[in-house]
């Protein structure tokens, strides 16, 4: 069964950004190539049954299991030595990346308290877009009874084929990403 939100982006989105970009060709328009969300975990380094935890809400929110992620350096400060786990991350592509980004946007999203918006500035040079969330209890597929810590997450949207920031804002805008309105 084919997405909804890629049966949108072949059948509306596409035409649009095609016109209003004046791209000649369907295969040039910018598209969404994944989605890379990712969860630091720094308590991890006292007690790894956080990061477990973690990765269990992870795997609910994402539909598939996440990866660890390791101490590139270490860091005495922070009491923290190379190689130790310090995060988890999922890369959602193809249908699971259009089901997830459904849910996000049409679910979860409105569910945070006094939204307004996301920012129009989290847009790197390339044309990817993160958002930062404060707490993964925003996803209905999390069990707000069982949460014993709040987690927060980012999520990149890495896009394909964007010439440039516009672009890229218009295809993330014509999914149905709420961005603030500048007053």
């Amino acid at each position: 069964m084919i997405p909804r939100l890629l049966e949108k982006y072949r059948n509306e989105i596409v035409p649009q950004m095609m016109q209003s970009f004046n791209i000649k060709n369907r295969l040039a328009v910018p598209r969404i190539e994944k989605i890379v969300i990712n969860m630091g975990i720094g308590e991890a380094i006292q007690d790894i049954k956080i990061l477990e935890k973690a990765m269990d809400e992870l795997a609910l929110i994402a539909g598939q299991r996440p990866i660890k992620r390791y101490a590139k350096k270490a860091i005495s400060n922070f009491k923290l030595k190379q190689g130790q786990p310090v995060g988890c991350k999922v890369t959602l592509r193809r249908a699971r990346m259009y089901e997830f980004m459904d849910r996000l946007l049409n679910v979860a999203l409105p569910r945070i308290r006094d939204f307004r918006g996301v920012s129009v500035d989290s847009f790197d040079e390339a044309g990817n877009y993160t958002l930062g969330i404060a707490e993964q209890t925003i996803f209905p597929e999390i069990d707000y009874d069982k949460v014993t810590r709040i987690q927060g997450m980012d999520i990149t949207f890495v896009i394909k084929n964007a010439k440039s920031k516009e672009q890229a804002k218009e295809l993330l805008r014509l999914f149905g990403m709420p961005f603030k309105t500048k007053e």
